[in-house]
C-alpha cells in the first residue's frame, strides 16, 4: 500500500459546489442546509482516521432528516463524478490524479480508474462526497472491498491517507523450484509492529488478492529473464547471473536518496529470492 497526502478539499465546500450545480432547487437547498452535518462528519473522520478508529463511525440510513442515501447517490453520480462536469474536473479528477504515476495505491500495480469510498456510501451517506473518504483506486481493488463495514480496528484495510507501512519490509517472496520457476508471496509483518498493524497489513494483503496478483506478475518477469540469463550463464557462470540479479535488486531497494522506491514491492521481494538462490543462479532460470 502506498501512502498519499490528504486531498486539498474541504467537505463543506465540496457539497456546496455540488449543490450550486444541481437544477433541482429543492434538493439543492436541502444539500446546502446539510453542509454543517457533512462538516461534522468530516471532522469525526479526521479524528478517528488518525488513530485507526474509523470502524467506530456509526452507519446511517440517511444524511439527515431531509437528505436520503438515494439523494446523495444521485449527487455523486449526477454531479460529483459526472464525466465532463465542472465538479468532476475541479475535484474528482484532482483526487484521482493524486496517485503517483497513475498507479493504484491499494495494490501498487494496476492503473487508477475510479475513486473508492473507504467507508461505503451506502452505509455512510454523510461521507459520500467527503474527499478524505475517497481514494484513487483501480477497478479491481474498488470491487474487492465492496461495501464491507469493519467491526473493529483489525478489520480495517489500510488507508492511504492515514497509514504508512513503508517503514519496514513486510512483503516477502518464496521461489518455487519447478520445471517452470514461479513465485509465491506472503505478508510477514516485522515483530516490532503492534498486533493491530500486523493484522491490518495481513487483511489488506488478503482482501485485495495481492498474493495472486504479484505471483502472476512475477511469473511473467521470470519468463522475460530466462534467455538473457542463459547468455550470462554461458559467459560467466553462476556468479555472473547473481551479479546481474544483484544490480536489479539494488535498483529496487529503497534508500534515502531514492524517493518513491517502495520497501514492499513484488519486484524487490522477487529479486531478493533470485539473488539468494544457488539453484536459480546456476541454471534454474531455464529449468
Amino acid at each position: 500500500m502506498r501512502s498519499l497526502p490528504l486531498p486539498p478539499f474541504a467537505a463543506g465546500a465540496t457539497l456546496s459546489s455540488c449543490a450550486d450545480r444541481i437544477e433541482n432547487n429543492d434538493l439543492a437547498q436541502r444539500l446546502r442546509a446539510a453542509v454543517p452535518d457533512v462538516e461534522a462528519a468530516e471532522a469525526a473522520y479526521l479524528a478517528r482516521g488518525s488513530v485507526a478508529q474509523l470502524f467506530g463511525i456509526a452507519e446511517a440510513a440517511k444524511l439527515n432528516d431531509s437528505v436520503s442515501t438515494a439523494d446523495m447517490n444521485k449527487v455523486y453520480k449526477g454531479t460529483f463524478s459526472r464525466k465532463g462536469g465542472p465538479v468532476r474536473r475541479s475535484t474528482y479528477d484532482v483526487i484521482l490524479a493524486a496517485a503517483p504515476h497513475g498507479i493504484c495505491p491499494l495494490c501498487g500495480h494496476r492503473i487508477v480508474s475510479t475513486l473508492d469510498h473507504y467507508l461505503a456510501q451506502s452505509r455512510h451517506p454523510a461521507l459520500t462526497v467527503v474527499p478524505i473518504n475517497l481514494i484513487p483506486a483501480c477497478q479491481d481493488c474498488n470491487k474487492a472491498k465492496l461495501d464491507r463495514q469493519p467491526a473493529n480496528a483489525n478489520e480495517q484495510t489500510l488507508h492511504p491517507y492515514f497509514d504508512d507501512v513503508e517503514d519496514s519490509q513486510w512483503l516477502f517472496g518464496r521461489l518455487i523450484q519447478a520445471s517452470s520457476p514461479g513465485m509465491a508471496f506472503e505478508a510477514r509483518p516485522p515483530d516490532g509492529w503492534s498486533a493491530m498493524k500486523k493484522a491490518r497489513v495481513e487483511l489488506h494483503f488478503e482482501t485485495f488478492g495481492l498474493g495472486r496478483l504479484y505471483a502472476a506478475n512475477a511469473g511473467s518477469e521470470l519468463v522475460n529473464l530466462r534467455y538473457g540469463l542463459a547468455d550470462l550463464h554461458d559467459y560467466g557462470g553462476r556468479e555472473a547471473v547473481r551479479a546481474h540479479l544483484t544490480v536489479q535488486l539494488d535498483g529496487r531497494t529503497p534508500r534515502i536518496d531514492r524517493p518513491g522506491v517502495a520497501s514492499n514491492s513484488w519486484q524487490r521481494a522477487l529479486y531478493q529470492q533470485l539473488v539468494a538462490s544457488d539453484w536459480y543462479c546456476n541454471g534454474g532460470f531455464a529449468a
